[in-house]
């Protein structure tokens, strides 16, 4: 299967975007929001590299959901439950596990739900990370990368056509925005101030990808109208977001994190993951390729009440000159495996259909290095 995109030479020398399993076999990693959906990619790819995976998060929150799917391919050496807003829990899971590697995913990650959830949204999001960054600063001697998994929303936006990149100013226009940009500015100071060296902010584009069924976002919503005959009100049709594949960043955190732990400190500070300029599309032309595999009956709403940013683009050349990291699938593609796990979904094999797109992707990726 081609995803359309060339594989090119990667970086400088010895810098690789694969992750290797001689460096992840063996290390303990605390992932926390492994019951969630780019949690549970992370939880099996970690498992698939050997590393001991204790997972920390709420129970999830969706039914069906990724993680009891595909439970089946997870390896997990603990399956920790429990709020990251809660600090002494937080620091008694990490005092356990005195991780070496943490992979920081916990959050509320909708934004309408942050409207209606202001309160809760701050807890999880600013107070939460501010927990784990604490517990880790105590508690985790050994700790050599933690990454914080933020998002493009951190931006102040300005409704301009030019893509943001790591330099840019933080801000926010609604609740999940400026929760999230929150979180961001404490891993800056975190890792200037108490872990020098070790910690990333990583800030993806809209990931889609089988297994997310969280209510109130484009592809979960999609598949539901697909699979009920029901219409899809789109909100914002024209708006305009940086979409990919799930594996993509989840892929970036994992060589990204291997880099700060073996020495590259200069590794440890902002970056955006993202698609290619081709790829920034609009919601409707999104629909419209997804019901190429999928049926539904799309329409548009005639008006919104919900602010969302009109346009919304990461540069990603920071990782693409420093890290030789680049996108490996096409948003066709993208889209084409997503509907592909859906329907593998509705027939039972999940699992099989996850494992399937792991393979395929990380075939896509250079032969992993020797450390």
């Amino acid at each position: 299967m081609s995803c359309g995109i060339p594989i090119v030479p990667l970086g400088r020398p010895g810098v690789d975007v694969k992750p290797s399993k001689s460096f992840w076999n063996g290390k303990r990693v605390l992932l926390t929001g492994h019951t969630g959906f780019k949690g549970g990619w992370m939880a099996a790819l970690l498992g698939q590299l050997g590393a001991e995976v204790t997972g920390l998060a709420l129970d999830p929150d969706t039914s069906p959901s990724l993680f009891e799917s595909i439970s089946d391919i997870v390896t997990l050496k603990n399956d920790f439950r429990g709020d990251i807003s809660d600090f002494d829990s937080t620091l008694r899971t990490v005092t356990r596990v005195r991780p070496e590697i943490v992979f920081h995913l916990a959050a509320q990650p909708l934004v309408l739900k942050a409207n209606a959830d202001p309160l809760g949204t701050i807890r999880s999001n600013v107070l939460g990370t501010a927990n784990m960054l604490e517990a880790v600063r105590r508690a985790a001697p050994d700790v050599s990368a933690v990454l914080l998994v933020t998002t493009d929303k951190v931006y102040q936006n300005k409704e301009w056509v030019y893509p943001y990149r790591e330099t840019d100013a933080l801000g926010g226009n609604e609740i999940y925005s400026a929760s999230k940009a929150c979180a961001d500015i404490l891993g800056r100071t975190y890792g200037s101030r108490f872990l020098p060296g070790r910690i990333a902010n990583v800030r993806a584009g809209n990931v889609i990808g089988g297994g997310d069924w969280a209510a109130n976002r484009l592809v979960p919503d999609f598949v539901r109208a697909s699979m009920t005959g029901a219409e899809l009100v789109l909100r914002n049709p024209g708006s305009v977001r940086p979409w990919q594949h799930v594996l993509e960043p989840c892929v970036f955190y994992l060589a990204l994190a291997e880099r700060i732990a073996t020495g590259g400190i200069d590794f440890a500070t902002d970056w955006n993951v993202g698609p290619f300029p081709s790829d920034f599309w609009t919601v409707e032309k999104v629909c419209t390729e997804l019901a190429r595999h999928m049926p539904a009956r799309i329409v548009s709403a005639s008006s919104s009440s919900v602010y969302e940013a009109q346009t919304l683009k990461l540069d990603v050349s920071k990782a693409t000159d420093v890290l030789g990291w680049h996108p490996r699938l096409a948003l066709t593609e993208a889209l084409e495996w997503t509907a592909r796990w859906y329907v593998a979904h509705s027939k039972g094999s999940a699992a099989k259909e996850t494992q399937l797109q792991i393979d395929a992707f990380l075939n896509k990726l250079a032969p992993e290095r020797t450390l």
